[in-house]
């Protein structure tokens, strides 16, 4: 599998395991309309995921990952 293709998975999964755990802990916390929930877990979960790229480092591409809480980016 390319690089490219793993990082798209690696964003896609980070973003859907956030949007659901975001999706129940507001529908049990909240009593607002579904679509509206859907919106506000789509935002946190779009803001918190971190983020997959692919970088060339010293001429090898590498995937590297960018999120809130770490500083600088995580060469994987």
């Amino acid at each position: 599998m390319k690089l490219k293709n793993k990082v798209l998975v690696y964003n896609f999964l980070a973003f859907a395991v956030l949007f659901v755990l975001f999706r129940f802990i507001l529908y049990f916390a909240l009593a607002i309309n579904s679509l509206y929930l859907s919106a506000i877990a789509a935002v946190s979960a779009s803001v918190l995921a971190p983020k997959f790229a692919v970088a060339k480092i010293e001429g090898l591409d590498k995937i590297v990952m960018k999120w809130i809480f770490i500083k600088g980016f995580k060469i994987l």
